[in-house]
């Protein structure tokens, strides 16, 4: 049984299933997928994400603003309060920080982050974090904010070991995609062959970064199981060591969630 730690499932295609999100679910447990959690990247979205989810059990929810995420009403605090406390919200985010896609004076997307950790402290949730080409900034913001009181998980890890360690330092675990599949991403092969089995976790961030042998195509968590078997390969382990590891740490981080 697979849980998937970062998934978009309001934006995932459906068309292979008659459009019908109850025929996706269903196809997910006879896949071996026994939770997945549900990531936030704008408020004005959220209410109808969480309606997408609300009858099924097995999937939890996170509230928070993407980095790149410009149009809309800037989630302030209060708002984010109000919605995250919400038991079915086991997660603040997904936040960070994205140098890569966007430009210019990004000022805003440091304070977002602040916004994000001081709520995620409050009610004391942990953090889902995006880092891209942003990796100083980013170990810059969690120290001062004290993210370590909370932790969380470095999602879709894209970043070497000595990032790994310095972010495990602070209470996160490293979450890895279909991105750590791809010939070209040693450096995240690297720290999936090294990382400690308590603290990864597998992710698809569907329907983005399908891993292989789906790469270039829309990404479902069912995939999930690629992820699984390429870190077992990695780490001479069985899938089912894997599949049951990754478990357990999603557990203990989202206490909440199953």
């Amino acid at each position: 049984m697979f849980i998937d730690s970062h998934c978009h499932l309001d934006r995932i295609d459906l068309s292979p299933y008659d459009n019908n999100f109850a025929n996706f679910m269903t196809a997910a447990a006879d896949a071996g997928i026994e939770h997945m959690l549900c990531i936030s990247i704008d408020l004005e979205t959220y209410p109808a994400m969480r309606e997408l989810v609300i009858n099924y059990p097995q999937i939890s929810l996170s509230v928070g603003a993407h980095p790149n995420t410009t149009e809309g009403i800037e989630p302030d605090a209060e708002q984010l309060l109000a919605l995250a406390q919400d038991d079915r919200v086991v997660a603040i985010g997904e936040t960070g920080l994205d140098y890569f896609r966007s430009e210019g004076d990004l000022t805003w997307q440091q304070q977002r982050l602040r916004e994000h950790i001081k709520v995620a402290l409050t009610l004391d949730k942990p953090l889902i974090i995006h880092t891209r080409e942003a990796r100083e900034d980013t170990l810059k913001i969690l120290k001062e904010e004290g993210a370590e009181q909370v932790g969380g998980v470095i999602h879709c890890f894209t970043e070497d070991w000595d990032f790994a360690v310095e972010t495990m330092a602070m209470n996160f675990y490293i979450s890895f995609s279909g991105i750590v599949t791809f010939n070209n991403a040693k450096a995240i092969q690297e720290v999936a062959t090294k990382i400690p089995a308590d603290r990864y976790l597998i992710e698809t961030d569907s329907p983005y970064l399908a891993p292989a042998p789906h790469r270039g195509r829309p990404n479902y968590p069912l995939y999930v199981r690629h992820v699984a078997e390429f870190i077992a390969k990695l780490r001479n382990e069985s899938l089912e060591t894997v599949a049951w590891q990754s478990a357990e740490n999603y557990k203990r981080l989202f206490n909440k969630a199953a």
